[in-house]
């Protein structure tokens, strides 16, 4: 069966996938959305609490409905949501997920992977990074069509920082949080402007009292996230969107080049990692992979992150091993 251009599956009615189903209704972005849960009476509560939504005015006339993995055999994009997230009071750190998120989402891609390889699949379930390089490679699934949503949400609050501090919109700022979806991203500041302007003018362009703060602009950046988790119990919002971003660049195919998880092959030399790097992202998915030009500093930050990486990846692989055995 071919791909349905328009159709949505969300796998997990949690938090996450709650709010991407009424991110994607409130944006337009589809036709056709079908959530996948464990638990059926949850995903038909979330579905028909949004469902309700389409009969107010500018909201369009989606199909919205529960389920089952067969429904991914003709989608256009899935989501995964599914799995535990960090809590307040428990680590912060995502990675502490990986033992549990290991074993949920490789049964998860069995299931999708006995009905299609053409869709285009988007990981939120963390820690992503590894999750999305594990099940490419193991279940061979095109890299063009599988990434995560990597640092596009931190490079939004990069920018809205770096905006706020300098008095613009964050729209205006142009710089990316690459690497990892976690705490060995980095900023590449020798590519960082606001229209044009590098951060090393930004002082005397925009009338700041002091030059900004790398250090402190990139620490708030990794910390923001898990801040959120302790004040109000989850991240849902932010993440919702960033999700349906990419889910619109696939719809409609933009060609717009966001920083997204991707498996590396042979950029900066690597390609046994998947971490964020610009990408442009059309119909069918990741089109091109763009290597910035880095300066020293920039270069080691990411072989601290690759090699942060590849030691999660090699833990993944044995839980791998076991489940297997």
């Amino acid at each position: 069966m071919s791909v349905t251009y328009g159709k949505l599956v969300i796998i997990g009615a949690g938090k996450v996938g709650d709010a991407v189903l009424n991110a994607a209704l409130r944006m337009n972005l589809l036709t056709d959305i079908v959530m996948v849960n464990r638990n059926r009476d949850k995903a038909l509560g979330a579905v028909l609490d949004a469902s309700h939504t389409t009969a107010f005015e500018y909201s369009t006339n989606a199909s919205v409905r529960v389920g089952d993995y067969e429904d991914c055999r003709d989608a256009h994009v899935i989501v995964i949501t599914a799995g535990p997230s960090i809590v307040p009071g428990g680590s912060q750190d995502r990675n502490s997920l990986l033992q549990a998120n290991v074993e949920i989402i490789d049964g998860i891609f069995a299931k999708i992977t006995h009905f299609t390889k053409e869709a285009v699949i988007i990981m939120i379930s963390n820690p992503l990074d590894v999750l999305t390089y594990v099940m490419a490679k193991k279940y061979h699934y095109p890299v063009s069509r599988i990434f995560g949503t990597g640092t596009l949400l931190d490079t939004a609050r990069f920018n809205r920082m770096l905006g706020d501090l300098c008095g613009v919109d964050a729209k205006n700022v142009t710089g990316f949080v690459l690497g990892e979806h976690g705490a060995t991203s980095f900023i590449p500041w020798n590519t960082v402007n606001i229209v044009g302007v590098p951060v090393e003018e930004m002082e005397k362009k925009f009338g700041l009292v002091a030059a900004p703060d790398r250090e402190k602009l990139l620490h708030d950046t990794k910390v923001i996230g898990p801040n959120i988790v302790q004040l109000k119990g989850y991240t849902s919002a932010g993440v919702a969107v960033a999700a349906c971003r990419l889910i619109g660049a696939v719809v409609r195919n933009e060609h717009s080049v966001v920083p997204i998880s991707t498996v590396m092959t042979g950029q900066y030399g690597i390609s046994d990692v998947a971490m964020s790097l610009p990408c442009v992202v059309g119909r069918d998915g990741i089109e091109q992979t763009i290597e910035l030009t880095l300066d020293e500093q920039g270069k080691r930050d990411l072989e601290i992150c690759h090699r942060h990486l590849r030691e999660l990846i090699d833990e993944a692989q044995k839980i791998e091993k076991k489940l297997a055995d």
